[in-house]
Protein backbone atom coordinates (compact mmCIF):
# COMPACT_ATOMS: atom_id res chain seq x y z
CA UNK A 1 0.00 0.00 0.00
CA UNK A 2 1.26 3.46 -0.76
CA UNK A 3 2.22 5.30 2.39
CA UNK A 4 2.75 8.62 0.71
CA UNK A 5 2.86 10.00 -2.84
CA UNK A 6 4.50 13.36 -3.32
CA UNK A 7 5.10 15.46 -6.40
CA UNK A 8 7.31 18.53 -6.06
CA UNK A 9 8.43 21.07 -8.57
CA UNK A 10 12.14 21.18 -9.07
CA UNK A 11 14.54 22.27 -11.80
CA UNK A 12 17.00 19.94 -13.50
CA UNK A 13 19.90 21.44 -11.56
CA UNK A 14 18.31 21.50 -8.08
CA UNK A 15 19.51 18.67 -5.80
CA UNK A 16 16.95 16.35 -4.20
CA UNK A 17 15.35 18.01 -1.15
CA UNK A 18 15.37 16.36 2.24
CA UNK A 19 11.92 14.79 2.34
CA UNK A 20 10.38 13.47 5.56
CA UNK A 21 9.40 9.81 5.37
CA UNK A 22 6.90 7.81 7.42
CA UNK A 23 8.54 5.54 9.98
CA UNK A 24 10.05 2.48 8.32
CA UNK A 25 9.45 3.73 4.77
CA UNK A 26 11.89 4.16 1.90
CA UNK A 27 11.54 6.10 -1.31
CA UNK A 28 11.86 6.05 -5.08
CA UNK A 29 12.13 9.15 -7.22
CA UNK A 30 12.77 9.84 -10.89
CA UNK A 31 13.26 12.92 -13.05
CA UNK A 32 11.96 12.17 -16.53
CA UNK A 33 13.45 13.92 -19.54
CA UNK A 34 12.18 14.04 -23.13
CA UNK A 35 14.34 13.01 -26.13
CA UNK A 36 15.80 16.55 -26.22
CA UNK A 37 16.89 16.30 -22.58
CA UNK A 38 14.23 18.68 -21.27
CA UNK A 39 12.08 17.94 -18.19
CA UNK A 40 8.94 16.12 -19.25
CA UNK A 41 5.68 16.72 -17.41
CA UNK A 42 2.71 14.44 -17.84
CA UNK A 43 4.63 11.16 -18.23
CA UNK A 44 2.75 8.25 -16.65
CA UNK A 45 4.59 6.42 -13.86
CA UNK A 46 3.40 3.15 -12.31
CA UNK A 47 5.10 1.21 -9.52
CA UNK A 48 4.09 -2.41 -8.92
CA UNK A 49 5.18 -4.91 -6.30
CA UNK A 50 7.63 -7.35 -7.89
CA UNK A 51 6.17 -10.40 -6.17
CA UNK A 52 2.41 -9.76 -6.53
CA UNK A 53 2.08 -7.41 -9.56
CA UNK A 54 -0.08 -5.15 -7.37
CA UNK A 55 0.04 -1.44 -8.21
CA UNK A 56 1.36 0.39 -5.14
CA UNK A 57 1.92 3.87 -6.60
CA UNK A 58 0.79 5.67 -9.72
CA UNK A 59 0.95 9.24 -10.93
CA UNK A 60 2.19 11.61 -13.60
CA UNK A 61 5.35 13.66 -13.55
CA UNK A 62 4.97 17.31 -12.59
CA UNK A 63 5.91 20.13 -15.02
CA UNK A 64 9.56 19.64 -14.03
CA UNK A 65 9.48 15.93 -14.87
CA UNK A 66 9.60 14.89 -11.21
CA UNK A 67 7.94 11.87 -9.58
CA UNK A 68 8.40 10.69 -5.98
CA UNK A 69 6.79 7.95 -3.90
CA UNK A 70 7.36 6.81 -0.31
CA UNK A 71 7.00 3.03 -0.07
CA UNK A 72 7.51 0.10 2.30
CA UNK A 73 10.92 -1.57 1.87
CA UNK A 74 11.00 -4.18 -0.87
CA UNK A 75 11.54 -4.82 -4.56
CA UNK A 76 9.36 -3.07 -7.14
CA UNK A 77 8.95 -2.73 -10.87
CA UNK A 78 8.79 0.82 -12.19
CA UNK A 79 7.35 1.69 -15.60
CA UNK A 80 7.37 5.12 -17.28
CA UNK A 81 5.30 5.67 -20.42
CA UNK A 82 4.52 8.68 -22.61
CA UNK A 83 2.80 9.09 -25.95
CA UNK A 84 5.12 8.36 -28.88
CA UNK A 85 8.12 7.44 -26.71
CA UNK A 86 9.74 4.14 -25.84
CA UNK A 87 8.51 2.91 -22.42
CA UNK A 88 11.11 2.68 -19.66
CA UNK A 89 11.05 -0.30 -17.26
CA UNK A 90 13.34 -1.11 -14.37
CA UNK A 91 13.46 -2.99 -11.08
CA UNK A 92 14.13 -0.91 -7.97
CA UNK A 93 14.96 -1.90 -4.39
CA UNK A 94 13.50 0.37 -1.72
CA UNK A 95 15.45 0.54 1.56
CA UNK A 96 13.99 1.77 4.84
CA UNK A 97 14.94 5.34 5.65
CA UNK A 98 16.67 6.01 2.33
CA UNK A 99 15.84 9.23 0.43
CA UNK A 100 17.91 9.00 -2.73
CA UNK A 101 18.65 11.68 -5.31
CA UNK A 102 16.16 11.02 -8.11
CA UNK A 103 17.79 9.39 -11.10
CA UNK A 104 17.31 11.04 -14.45
CA UNK A 105 15.56 8.93 -17.04
CA UNK A 106 15.68 10.19 -20.61
CA UNK A 107 13.02 8.69 -22.83
CA UNK A 108 13.72 8.14 -26.50
CA UNK A 109 11.48 8.40 -29.52
CA UNK A 110 9.65 5.16 -30.09
CA UNK A 111 10.69 3.28 -33.22
CA UNK A 112 7.95 1.84 -35.33
CA UNK A 113 7.38 -1.45 -33.53
CA UNK A 114 6.99 -4.54 -35.63
CA UNK A 115 3.48 -5.86 -35.08
CA UNK A 116 2.96 -9.42 -33.81
CA UNK A 117 3.07 -12.16 -36.44
CA UNK A 118 -0.36 -13.29 -37.69
CA UNK A 119 -1.65 -16.27 -35.74
CA UNK A 120 -2.85 -17.14 -32.24
CA UNK A 121 -1.19 -15.71 -29.14
CA UNK A 122 -2.25 -16.99 -25.71
CA UNK A 123 -1.91 -15.07 -22.45
CA UNK A 124 0.90 -16.25 -20.18
CA UNK A 125 -0.69 -16.07 -16.67
CA UNK A 126 2.58 -15.88 -14.65
CA UNK A 127 3.55 -12.79 -16.66
CA UNK A 128 0.09 -11.24 -17.04
CA UNK A 129 -1.82 -9.19 -14.47
CA UNK A 130 -5.45 -8.00 -14.49
CA UNK A 131 -5.69 -5.20 -11.93
CA UNK A 132 -8.20 -2.61 -10.82
CA UNK A 133 -8.24 0.53 -8.71
CA UNK A 134 -11.43 1.73 -7.05
CA UNK A 135 -12.12 4.75 -4.86
CA UNK A 136 -13.05 3.67 -1.35
CA UNK A 137 -16.00 5.84 -0.34
CA UNK A 138 -14.69 8.64 1.86
CA UNK A 139 -11.22 7.10 2.08
CA UNK A 140 -8.21 6.06 -0.01
CA UNK A 141 -8.08 3.90 -3.11
CA UNK A 142 -8.61 0.15 -3.08
CA UNK A 143 -6.15 -1.82 -5.23
CA UNK A 144 -7.05 -5.32 -6.35
CA UNK A 145 -6.61 -7.94 -9.04
CA UNK A 146 -8.05 -11.12 -10.46
CA UNK A 147 -5.78 -14.14 -10.12
CA UNK A 148 -7.50 -16.63 -12.48
CA UNK A 149 -8.20 -15.88 -16.13
CA UNK A 150 -7.64 -17.11 -19.67
CA UNK A 151 -7.28 -15.09 -22.82
CA UNK A 152 -5.74 -14.78 -26.21
CA UNK A 153 -5.27 -12.71 -29.33
CA UNK A 154 -5.88 -13.85 -32.87
CA UNK A 155 -3.67 -11.54 -34.94
CA UNK A 156 -4.90 -11.06 -38.49
CA UNK A 157 -2.70 -10.07 -41.46
CA UNK A 158 -4.46 -6.68 -41.21
CA UNK A 159 -4.09 -5.77 -37.52
CA UNK A 160 -7.41 -3.92 -37.49
CA UNK A 161 -9.16 -7.24 -38.17
CA UNK A 162 -7.57 -8.96 -35.15
CA UNK A 163 -9.62 -10.36 -32.26
CA UNK A 164 -9.14 -10.58 -28.50
CA UNK A 165 -11.06 -12.59 -25.93
CA UNK A 166 -10.58 -12.67 -22.16
CA UNK A 167 -12.44 -14.71 -19.55
CA UNK A 168 -11.95 -13.83 -15.87
CA UNK A 169 -12.99 -16.03 -12.96
CA UNK A 170 -14.94 -13.46 -10.91
CA UNK A 171 -14.42 -15.39 -7.66
CA UNK A 172 -10.64 -14.90 -7.95
CA UNK A 173 -10.94 -11.23 -6.98
CA UNK A 174 -8.49 -10.22 -4.25
CA UNK A 175 -7.77 -6.91 -2.54
CA UNK A 176 -5.72 -8.19 0.39
CA UNK A 177 -8.67 -8.14 2.80
CA UNK A 178 -10.63 -11.39 3.16
CA UNK A 179 -13.74 -9.75 4.62
CA UNK A 180 -13.88 -7.21 1.79
CA UNK A 181 -13.14 -9.86 -0.83
CA UNK A 182 -15.99 -12.08 0.38
CA UNK A 183 -18.30 -9.08 0.28
CA UNK A 184 -17.21 -8.26 -3.29
CA UNK A 185 -18.04 -11.84 -4.29
CA UNK A 186 -21.49 -11.60 -2.71
CA UNK A 187 -24.83 -10.63 -4.26
CA UNK A 188 -24.16 -7.01 -3.24
CA UNK A 189 -21.44 -6.79 -5.88
CA UNK A 190 -20.22 -9.41 -8.38
CA UNK A 191 -22.66 -12.15 -7.28
CA UNK A 192 -20.22 -14.82 -8.40
CA UNK A 193 -22.61 -17.71 -7.79
CA UNK A 194 -25.00 -16.39 -10.45
CA UNK A 195 -22.36 -14.73 -12.67
CA UNK A 196 -19.12 -16.70 -12.34
CA UNK A 197 -17.29 -15.06 -15.25
CA UNK A 198 -16.37 -11.62 -16.54
CA UNK A 199 -15.87 -11.70 -20.32
CA UNK A 200 -14.35 -9.29 -22.80
CA UNK A 201 -14.58 -9.85 -26.55
CA UNK A 202 -13.18 -7.36 -29.02
CA UNK A 203 -15.05 -5.96 -32.01
CA UNK A 204 -12.26 -4.01 -33.74
CA UNK A 205 -8.80 -2.48 -33.39
CA UNK A 206 -8.32 1.20 -34.21
CA UNK A 207 -4.82 2.63 -34.73
CA UNK A 208 -4.11 5.84 -32.77
CA UNK A 209 -0.52 6.51 -33.82
CA UNK A 210 2.87 5.51 -32.45
CA UNK A 211 2.40 2.43 -30.25
CA UNK A 212 -1.20 3.37 -29.34
CA UNK A 213 -4.32 1.43 -30.25
CA UNK A 214 -7.94 1.66 -29.19
CA UNK A 215 -9.42 -1.78 -28.65
CA UNK A 216 -13.21 -1.63 -28.97
CA UNK A 217 -15.34 -4.48 -27.68
CA UNK A 218 -17.95 -5.71 -25.23
CA UNK A 219 -17.47 -6.35 -21.52
CA UNK A 220 -19.97 -8.70 -19.85
CA UNK A 221 -20.14 -8.55 -16.05
CA UNK A 222 -22.92 -9.26 -13.58
CA UNK A 223 -25.12 -10.44 -16.45
CA UNK A 224 -24.85 -7.13 -18.34
CA UNK A 225 -22.89 -6.40 -21.55
CA UNK A 226 -21.59 -2.92 -22.34
CA UNK A 227 -19.39 -1.51 -25.08
CA UNK A 228 -16.01 -0.27 -23.85
CA UNK A 229 -12.76 0.91 -25.41
CA UNK A 230 -9.40 -0.17 -24.00
CA UNK A 231 -6.66 2.45 -24.35
CA UNK A 232 -3.84 0.11 -25.39
CA UNK A 233 -0.09 0.61 -25.63
CA UNK A 234 1.73 -2.08 -27.63
CA UNK A 235 5.11 -2.81 -26.02
CA UNK A 236 6.58 -4.99 -28.78
CA UNK A 237 7.50 -8.63 -29.30
CA UNK A 238 10.68 -10.55 -28.50
CA UNK A 239 12.21 -13.99 -28.50
CA UNK A 240 12.92 -14.93 -24.93
CA UNK A 241 11.93 -16.72 -21.78
CA UNK A 242 11.95 -20.42 -21.19
CA UNK A 243 12.16 -22.38 -24.41
CA UNK A 244 12.90 -19.17 -26.36
CA UNK A 245 9.22 -18.78 -27.25
CA UNK A 246 8.05 -15.71 -29.13
CA UNK A 247 6.25 -13.24 -26.87
CA UNK A 248 4.43 -9.96 -27.28
CA UNK A 249 3.34 -7.48 -24.60
CA UNK A 250 0.76 -4.72 -24.20
CA UNK A 251 -0.72 -2.50 -21.51
CA UNK A 252 -4.45 -1.70 -21.72
CA UNK A 253 -6.61 0.55 -19.53
CA UNK A 254 -10.27 1.52 -19.27
CA UNK A 255 -12.60 3.24 -16.82
CA UNK A 256 -15.74 1.35 -15.80
CA UNK A 257 -18.87 2.73 -14.14
CA UNK A 258 -20.39 0.32 -11.67
CA UNK A 259 -23.97 1.40 -12.34
CA UNK A 260 -23.55 0.37 -16.00
CA UNK A 261 -23.46 -3.19 -14.68
CA UNK A 262 -26.37 -2.75 -12.22
CA UNK A 263 -23.96 -2.49 -9.27
CA UNK A 264 -25.86 0.33 -7.59
CA UNK A 265 -23.50 2.04 -5.16
CA UNK A 266 -26.07 4.67 -4.11
CA UNK A 267 -28.48 2.03 -2.83
CA UNK A 268 -25.58 0.40 -0.97
CA UNK A 269 -24.69 3.69 0.68
CA UNK A 270 -28.33 4.08 1.74
CA UNK A 271 -28.04 0.68 3.41
CA UNK A 272 -24.80 1.66 5.13
CA UNK A 273 -22.56 -0.33 2.83
CA UNK A 274 -19.44 1.67 1.91
CA UNK A 275 -16.84 -0.41 0.11
CA UNK A 276 -15.84 1.17 -3.19
CA UNK A 277 -17.01 4.15 -5.22
CA UNK A 278 -18.88 4.44 -8.53
CA UNK A 279 -15.91 4.21 -10.95
CA UNK A 280 -13.24 1.54 -11.37
CA UNK A 281 -9.96 1.82 -13.27
CA UNK A 282 -9.21 -1.46 -15.05
CA UNK A 283 -5.73 -2.37 -16.25
CA UNK A 284 -4.47 -5.39 -18.22
CA UNK A 285 -0.70 -5.87 -18.22
CA UNK A 286 -0.39 -8.66 -20.78
CA UNK A 287 2.29 -10.96 -22.09
CA UNK A 288 1.17 -13.45 -24.73
CA UNK A 289 2.98 -16.41 -26.28
CA UNK A 290 2.79 -17.36 -29.94
CA UNK A 291 1.31 -20.78 -30.71
CA UNK A 292 3.43 -22.53 -33.32
CA UNK A 293 0.68 -25.07 -34.02
CA UNK A 294 -2.78 -24.30 -35.27
CA UNK A 295 -5.26 -23.22 -32.62
CA UNK A 296 -8.76 -22.35 -33.87
CA UNK A 297 -9.57 -19.55 -31.40
CA UNK A 298 -8.27 -17.98 -28.21
CA UNK A 299 -9.77 -19.55 -25.08
CA UNK A 300 -13.17 -18.37 -23.88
Amino acid sequence: MVLELLRRRRSRSTPSPSLPLPAGAGSVGRTVLDPMGQPMGGADVAVTAADSHQVVARGITDPYGFFFAALPPGRYRLMITAEGLTPHQETVDVVSGAVLTPERIQLSSAPQLELPAPGTWLFDPPHTAIRFIAKHVGMAHVHGRFTRFTGGIRVAPDMTDSQVSVRIDASSITTGNNTRDNHLRSADFLDVERYPYIDFNSARFAYRGGAKWALHGSLTMHGVSRSIALDTTYLGSVNGGYGEELRCAALARAELHREDYTLNWRSMLARGIAVVGPTIQLELDVQAMYRTHDTPTPPE
